[in-house]
């Protein structure tokens, strides 16, 4: 990428961070060309005369191929952000309406806002009498149900509407399933660990239930850029021979993008200047430039925070007329609060918006200049599709603004690699037991299964799969069929798509009386338990009460400036061995693991300074679930050969960590959904071992990913560790925020020692 130099609204803005180092590398990304291609002649009327009144009169070529493709089969367009996707699969949905009075689609999107914007696109083309869309979630009155089930044509709804409120009921919507010809997926890339092995059994769900009324519907998916789009595709639906269109044909905007590091107030701690502080500053200036921003921030909170200390930067700087341009957008608003947030952001009366991934998804908000992304949001391809939104006037200015996490800090240091780095594989296992056997409970609520017809959609493994639901006493056998041991029982209500297990924790605000959540009973006593505090999207509950036997946790909102971390032992069994090589010097292995955790004690610590206030014992029973992992031994190996054996412990803990870190490069997760536990003598190995493993129950794929890349694994932990300026060890390297030996022993040192042995070997 050649670097920009040109005069933009924010140039005095980057000028000054080159001046005082917080502008460590700025890039240059050139504008595209668009390829057009002619609107099909074949096309209907009445949709060529819609395209026309919505101003369309040609195709981009990546549309007009989607269209092609859309008749052959299941099709997957993974294209840019604001390249045109939604017109990939509506001008299929719509030709197929028109054709066929009595044809019926279903719009998935994973979130209400998604809905709501696809419901305005549709009105634009004017189709009214032909086309009769509606949105069917938890916001859609009851008294309006009925006639959505009779009169519409095309239902906009969510995964979770579908599961809950759909499918079970699927007798009240015989004549959608009847004439269901199209199913859409949209931000197909947002299904992607257990959420997404949740959507892959209910999109499974939804074909059986088209197919017991006699319909096979296409499914037509739309995602960002991934690295699997196809693979995506096919684990989601359960369909193979997926057509993809990924040759992006649209305009692309001139943008320059600005990574951006808040100065170091502590030069022996390593600790930072208030990253929201610093993104606050950063947007008051660039809406005093004139330029419209979007902000992007992981927490409710700091959504909230970010845009108050925007709005008063710019009071104390002589500018309050433009104050209450500056607005936040979050989950948590009323329908009609978002709604008005959207017009005022559409009709340009917001200059700046601060916002979760709400907007990250494909809602239209019209042209921005700058989109400023604050944290490394979890994976490449969303900051990609988050910087995405800047290039109003064919020009734009793309920012991510560093924290002090070790991820954050290791682009930092490698701002070259960070830019160039490929966008992630998005994975997913809908027969992980966990997930999918409720949902073969849900399937038989739905209908009775039969393994041998239905083992084409619910797979080859679903007779012995009944068999042991059977065994449970969740299903019982009847003529070779298995149905629900209660008929009157609604399975569907148990299973909620965002989490793993069935068995889960009541997390409740006893000032307000309101579910807040749930949390899955293998977690609850390492984030829930009494004295805790607790982060729900954003806000901060203190626990004042866990009870295990009713499965609730009682919390009320906390204001401290104090945070929790538990003090846990954890120890793995291996059950299974699935794969084994020699890589890197070392024995590498996946497999099942039974991880069994006890939380001991919490410590309070402060705030900023995570000075250590006090430490609460606890007494709470263990806890235990069989999940993915991949693990290494060292024994005998010559990557301990130069570490002193009063160092181990701590080599091997500091590895650990900081190959936790920075998995989440190979595959789309977080840090917190991932475990580990080093010792310098496991029972079944004899030896020193490092044990990764997925911190959801039955595994999700994430430590498959790292054991196929593992080498690439061990270069960017080496890379972690070796750039980082401490000396001993920091928050930036081979510390963890959720360690459960409270970051003890770490030997920064010798962990170097180790990864440096295993990339020489390897």
């Amino acid at each position: 990428m050649a670097i920009a130099r040109q005069t933009e609204p924010w140039s005095a803005l980057l000028d000054a961070g080159r001046a005082d180092g917080r502008l460590v590398r700025e890039a240059f990304e050139g504008a595209r060309e668009p390829t057009f291609a002619d609107i099909p002649g074949d096309l209907h009327p009445k949709l060529r005369g819609a395209l026309v009144q919505a101003g369309i009169d040609r195709l981009y070529a990546h549309q007009a191929q989607a269209l092609e493709c859309a008749w052959a089969g299941t099709t997957i367009v993974t294209t840019g952000t604001a390249s045109g996707k939604s017109l990939c699969f509506q001008l299929p949905t719509l030709e197929t309406l028109l054709a066929d009075p009595h044809a019926r689609a279903i719009y998935l999107y994973p979130t209400k806002a998604l809905a709501q914007d696809q419901a305005r696109a549709l009105h634009r083309f004017g189709l009214h009498k032909e086309l009769r869309p509606a949105i069917y979630d938890g916001d859609t009155p009851r008294e309006e149900r009925a006639q959505i089930r009779r009169r519409s044509n095309l239902i906009l709804t969510n995964p979770d509407m579908l599961h809950v409120g759909v499918l079970p009921h699927h007798a009240r919507w015989g004549d959608l399933f009847a004439n269901l010809a199209i199913v859409v997926v949209d931000e197909a890339h947002v299904y992607r660990g257990v959420f997404g092995s949740h959507v892959a059994n209910v999109l499974r769900r939804l074909r059986r239930v088209a197919n017991a009324y006699g319909t096979t519907p296409r499914i037509l998916l739309a995602s960002a850029t991934i690295a699997n789009p196809v693979e995506l595709a096919e684990r989601l639906t359960g369909l193979d021979d997926v057509q993809l269109v990924d040759e992006d044909a649209s305009p692309g905007a001139r943008r320059q993008i600005a990574m951006w590091n808040p100065p170091l107030e502590d030069e022996i701690l390593q600790t930072r200047r208030s990253v929201l502080s610093e993104a606050a500053e950063l947007l008051a200036r660039l809406v005093r430039e004139g330029s419209r921003t979007i902000c992007f921030m992981k927490s409710r909170k700091g959504v909230e925070l970010v845009a108050k200390l925007a709005s008063d930067e710019l009071v104390k700087t002589g500018h309050r007329e433009l104050a209450d341009r500056v607005a936040p957008y979050r989950a948590g608003y009323t329908p009609q609060q978002r709604r008005e947030l959207e017009r005022r952001l559409t009709e340009g009366e917001l200059l700046a918006v601060v916002t979760t991934d709400a907007l990250e998804l494909g809602i239209d908000i019209g042209a921005l200049d700058a989109a400023v992304c604050v944290t490394f949001p979890g994976t490449v391809a969303s900051l990609r599709q988050m910087w995405g939104r800047a290039g109003r006037r064919g020009r734009g200015l793309a920012v991510y603004i560093a924290g002090e996490d070790a991820l954050d800090q290791f682009f930092c240091r490698h701002p070259d690699e960070f830019l160039d780095r490929p966008v992630e594989a998005a994975i997913l296992h809908h027969e992980n037991e966990q997930i999918h056997l409720p949902h073969l409970v849900c399937a038989a609520h739905e209908g009775p299964i039969d393994p041998d017809t239905d083992a084409e959609i619910l797979g080859p493994r679903v007779r012995a799969h009944c068999e042991a639901l059977a065994a449970q006493g969740a299903l019982v056998e009847r003529r070779g069929r298995f149905t629900l041991r209660t008929p009157e029982d609604f399975p569907a209500a148990r299973v909620a798509l965002r989490s793993a297990s069935a068995d889960n924790i009541q997390v409740v605000d006893v000032q307000q009386g309101e579910l807040l959540g749930t949390v899955e009973l293998a977690r609850a006593c390492s984030t829930v338990h009494e004295g805790a505090i607790y982060l729900h999207q954003g806000r901060q509950y203190e626990v004042r009460e866990l009870d295990l036997d009713t499965r609730r946790a009682l919390v009320e909102p906390f204001s401290g400036d104090w945070y929790t971390q538990p003090r846990r032992e954890i120890n793995t069994e291996i059950e299974r061995l699935l794969d084994r090589r020699e890589c890197c010097g070392v024995t590498l292995s996946f497999g099942r693991v039974m991880v069994s955790e006890q939380v001991l004690a919490f410590q309070r610590k402060q705030l900023g300074t995570r000075e250590v206030l006090d430490v609460t014992a606890l007494d709470l029973p263990r806890t235990e679930y069989s999940t993915q992992a991949l693990w290494y031994e060292l024994a005998g190996g010559p990557a301990l050969d130069d570490v002193p054996m009063a160092a181990l412990l701590g080599a091997l803990h500091a590895t650990e960590h900081a190959q936790i870190a920075v998995l989440p490069l190979l595959a789309m997760c977080d840090r917190w959904d991932i475990g580990g536990l080093s010792t310098n003598a496991h029972p079944q190995t004899g030896g020193p071992t490092i044990f990764i493993y997925d911190g959801h129950p039955g595994g999700v794929g994430i430590t498959r990913q790292g054991f196929t890349r593992f080498e690439d694994l061990v270069r960017d932990a080496h890379a972690l560790i070796g750039e980082c300026p401490c000396e001993g060890g920091c928050p930036s390297c081979v510390q963890s925020p959720k360690c459960g030996n409270l970051n003890e022993p770490l030997h920064k040192a010798a962990a170097l020692e180790v990864l440096s042995a295993m990339l020489e070997i390897g």
